[in-house]
């Protein structure tokens, strides 16, 4: 038994780095994101209930009228005595059965059918702009993720730099060719270096936990993440009404409450027609008395001055709601236009500062430092000068990534706002 319990626990202790390896190794890609979110965000499945509501309910939208059956007495004396027969005269009162049902107007119950089909389609287009703010989120964290990756890499340069720094300060300062303030600058620029990794590995940490959220996973499920990216170009495309109305799921569902407007417009309308129905009675007499019948055609007249004023209301109201969401559709357009264009001017201001950064300043800096850090090694420069040339390297270094960050995070914006997936 113990040496079965030894076997397991070996087994154990050589499979366990295995799929620790294993968890760690595990890469999505932002594709894999956006169809987890496709797939699983609490807030879709709403919107699918909801619209699956809707189409439910549409399917009784052509039902009549349920019939009406009465039971009683019919012209019945309160006298029981007259109820009966006294020779020749036969008794008074009876017992009727009634039934009665109204036919529907077709054409009312079309409109109302149309209307009530199409009602679910303003849920569909919402879920889609939901859908649309939820790819958008997951995609600012991706990238943010992607951004404190690289500031990770210039992390653990920095720390390696440092750390020659230190090692031969003190190496020198022990030779007496070096200050020992300079040692303690690099120690303590050491600190803030790690400082930062704790804040960038916090950070990163935080990203995985919301892009877990919007997957609708455990929130500290482990995975990392692709780092390949592209910044894409926006100089040719033209933000005008026609680019919003066919992308964005919002307008859309304001075209599709127009719509539903319209279809209740029909349906009041619809509604003014006449309504026939149908009564027949049967009457069983008392005391020898035939049986008797009643049959009788109705009509609701709907049209009538005093009885249309709600549905002449209603119809007229409606009218003016189509207004209102034409106008807000406008103004949403050259909102949604102006903002475009600003953050277009923005993303190509950064894209040529990004292309200074790369051709020009940072490799103009490495290569300072790396001619410092040669004359240091052969004595013509002391640690300050070189730590000077490091820490404005660094500071660039981080400069280029936040600029990068700020280029990714107006494109994800422009993105959104075009609803590009």
């Amino acid at each position: 038994m113990l040496k079965s319990k030894q076997s397991l626990l070996v087994l154990a202790v050589v499979l366990m780095p295995m799929m620790t390896t294993k968890i760690q190794a595990q890469t999505i890609t932002l594709e894999n994101i956006v169809d987890s979110i496709k797939s699983s965000h609490p807030m879709l499945k709403m919107y699918d209930h909801e619209i699956r509501s809707m189409d439910e309910a549409a399917k009784g939208a052509t039902s009549w009228m349920p019939p009406q059956v009465g039971f009683g007495q019919f012209m019945t004396p309160y006298d029981v005595r007259l109820w009966h027969r006294e020779g020749d005269i036969p008794g008074m009162g009876s017992v009727m059965f009634s039934g009665e049902q109204m036919f529907p107007n077709r054409k009312k119950l079309d409109a109302e059918e149309r209307y009530m089909k199409a009602m679910s389609s303003v849920e569909r287009e919402k879920k889609n702009a939901t859908l649309n703010e939820l790819i958008h989120d997951a995609k600012q964290y991706y990238y943010d993720w992607i951004m404190l990756k690289k500031k990770l890499v210039i992390v653990g340069e920095n720390e390696k730099i440092l750390d020659f720094m230190i090692t031969n300060a003190a190496i020198r300062y022990k030779n007496g060719i070096e200050k020992i303030s300079a040692y303690y600058k690099a120690k303590a620029a050491l600190g803030e270096v790690k400082s930062m990794r704790l804040m960038f590995e916090s950070d990163i940490i935080e990203k995985r936990i919301r892009l877990n959220a919007l997957m609708g996973r455990n929130a500290m499920t482990a995975f990392d993440i692709d780092t390949a990216f592209t910044l894409d170009d926006y100089s040719s495309m033209v933000f005008d009404s026609s680019l919003f109305n066919a992308n964005r799921s919002d307008l859309k569902s304001l075209e599709r409450e127009i719509d539903l407007t319209r279809l209740r417009q029909e349906t009041e309308k619809a509604a003014l027609k006449p309504q026939f129905g149908i009564r027949y009675d049967n009457m069983i007499g008392f005391g020898g008395q035939p049986m008797q019948y009643t049959i009788m055609g109705m009509v609701r007249i709907p049209m009538a001055k005093w009885s249309a004023k709600m549905n002449k209301a209603t119809i007229e109201s409606l009218k003016w709601k189509t207004y209102a969401i034409q106008s807000q559709k406008e103004m949403i357009v050259n909102e949604y236009s102006g903002m475009a264009y600003g953050m277009r001017n923005e993303l190509e201001l950064k894209k040529k500062q990004l292309k200074l950064y790369e051709e020009n300043i940072i490799p103009s800096l490495r290569n300072n430092y790396k001619t410092m850090q040669l004359a240091y090694e052969q004595n013509t420069e002391e640690l300050f000068m070189l730590y000077d040339a490091w820490e404005v390297l660094n500071m660039k270094q981080l400069e280029y990534v936040e600029l990068l960050n700020q280029s990714l995070r107006l494109q994800v914006t422009i993105a959104r706002i075009i609803e590009k997936q």
